[in-house]
């Protein structure tokens, strides 16, 4: 008996040496601030779905939807939430980068024009003889030439200001510019905490103008995608899960952004929220077909639509940008 004693406290104590199953640390980087829009992922945190897919994820904001995806094909995160129009041309340029989107997100994107009605444009004609503010890095204004291509704009009667971020919403606010690109619910809702009426503010969506675009997706480093596959399908599973917990309950989804924002005006985020829900994420084709995917021909023309006004050295197809390799099944995707 002394001896199964000794045997069995020599177990106990093994296992209770034995490190806890350790969970995989991913770095994720969002294309923007902690906002409305970025609840999913949070969802996804605080509901434990990340963990219970073994991983450790943290969340940094980004530096706009089209400069992070440096960050992604450096390495420096792994996975990334950004515009897969921008990752076109970047894989074009870079093309031993091969960064690939493994999720989409924004089925259709949040590209638009935002004016106040009192310049009366309501079309996109409208824009000629006026002065338009843009970001250079803008993933909207990323778009300008495809947009002035489908619809007949004379490019040179625009004319391009080339504004920062945080003087965007400001600069139309006070006239000194008379429309801007933008993420449709960044603007609209930076234009209300800026005092706008909702009533004087216009948002043109450039998907409802010929564009056929998509919008923002998850992404990922090649190298990481090799060596951990499993990583990406958990992360991208437990991704899905958020989606659909927010698209169900925006109000208490916007709790978890709360959270991590506290000067954020709670209304205002769920406001966007729901706005990105409706317009961007929670599509037709999404609500027919579950979210995560692409239709690999509109993805196929999309690129040559982007090739309209961007000349590829060497043409991406569907496949080089997205693989639907790494979402779980339709069933489960389901809104």
């Amino acid at each position: 008996m002394g001896l199964m004693r000794s045997v069995f406290a020599a177990v106990l104590a093994t296992l209770a040496a034995a490190p806890a199953l350790a969970e995989t640390d991913v770095k994720f980087a969002l294309d923007w601030k902690f906002e409305g829009p970025s609840a999913p992922y949070f969802v996804a945190l605080d509901k434990g779905y990340y963990k219970a897919e073994g991983l450790n994820v943290t969340i940094d904001s980004g530096p706009g939807s089209v400069a992070g995806i440096a960050r992604v094909a450096a390495g420096t995160y792994p996975i990334g939430f950004f515009d897969i129009n921008s990752l076109m041309k970047f894989r074009d340029q870079n093309p031993d980068k091969k960064v690939t989107a493994v999720q989409m997100v924004y089925d259709e994107p949040p590209f638009a024009i935002v004016s106040l009605k009192k310049t009366g444009i309501t079309k996109p004609k409208d824009l000629e003889g006026k002065i338009l503010g843009a970001p250079a890095p803008d993933g909207a204004f990323a778009q300008w030439k495809a947009f002035v291509k489908e619809n007949g704009i004379d490019a040179e009667k625009v004319k391009i200001e080339n504004i920062g971020f945080p003087v965007r919403e400001p600069m139309l606010a006070d006239g000194k510019v008379d429309a801007i690109t933008g993420f449709s619910f960044s603007s609209f809702f930076n234009l209300r905490q800026k005092g706008v009426p909702a009533d004087d503010i216009a948002v043109m969506l450039m998907s409802k103008h010929g564009l056929v675009l998509y919008g923002n997706a998850i992404m990922v480093n090649p190298d990481f995608a090799k060596a951990h596959p499993e990583v990406v399908k958990g992360f991208v599973k437990a991704t899905i899960k958020g989606i659909i917990d927010t698209a169900k309950d925006p109000k208490s989804a916007i709790k978890s952004v709360m959270k991590r924002n506290e000067t954020a005006d709670e209304a205002i985020e769920l406001a966007r929220l729901e706005m990105a829900l409706k317009d961007n994420i929670v599509t037709d084709w999404v609500k027919a077909n579950g979210t995560g995917d692409v239709d690999p021909a509109r993805l196929a023309k999309s690129i040559d639509q982007v090739g309209v006004t961007y000349e590829f050295k060497a043409k991406p197809t569907a496949a080089d940008i997205f693989t639907s390799e790494f979402l779980p099944p339709a069933s489960e995707r389901k809104m």
